[in-house]
């Protein structure tokens, strides 16, 4: 038998079944215990923890651990999380009352994907990646659209074709932030983007 992590938790009770509460110093991890011979790359396996972390999350915030994180025994928690414990705390307890949400926006303007075959070195095309992820703009009216509605939030540069807003939202006001989306979009029909969450803390869960 192993498990699938899924995420930190502040309290035992945060966790229902099938997943199972794993004792991670003053916090639980949540497990969904599978067979050893089951790999974790499996599509039913994958569907089934996406509906067990909305479940989860249905119930309180917790901070999402990266898919296939895999443990083969309940002492291999501690080895392998100690470091993040008290942080771990320390943000659960700030963001209790808090999820998620993202807005992806599309780019109007974006750099070209360097070609790894015009450079000399690894690092020169690291470099390069990095300067055209940097390089992706929004509509600046759009943009401040955004952040008034995702007030609590931080763009990302995932890629050079599109932004991402994380923000930090009340479980109340997940509704209204929806509501607002829609009035977003009818009033910058020309921006493509994508709003979606509620999610467990993933980008401020550090």
């Amino acid at each position: 038998m192993k498990w699938v992590v899924i995420g930190a938790h502040l309290l035992r009770d945060d966790i229902e079944s099938p997943a199972e509460p794993i004792a991670a110093g003053e916090l639980f991890l949540s497990g969904l215990a599978i067979p050893d011979e089951q790999p974790a790359g499996d599509r039913e396996l994958l569907l089934r923890v996406a509906r067990l972390r909305a479940a989860l999350l249905d119930r309180a915030t917790f901070i999402a651990i990266r898919y296939g994180f895999v443990i083969t025994s309940r002492d291999e928690v501690a080895a392998k999380c100690a470091p993040h414990f008290a942080r771990w705390r320390e943000l659960l307890e700030k963001h209790r009352g808090q999820v998620e949400m993202t807005m992806k926006v599309v780019a109007t303007t974006h750099a070209e994907t360097p070609q790894r075959q015009n450079f000399t070195s690894g690092a020169e095309y690291l470099r390069a990646l990095h300067a055209a992820t940097k390089a992706v703009t929004i509509d600046p009216s759009f943009r401040e659209e955004a952040e008034r509605l995702l007030a609590d939030g931080r763009w990302l540069h995932r890629d050079n074709q599109s932004l991402e807003l994380a923000a930090l939202v009340a479980r109340d006001d997940v509704e209204k932030v929806k509501h607002n989306g829609i009035a977003l979009k009818e009033r910058f029909p020309q921006v493509a983007f994508l709003l979606s969450g509620p999610w467990p803390l993933e980008v401020f869960g550090e």
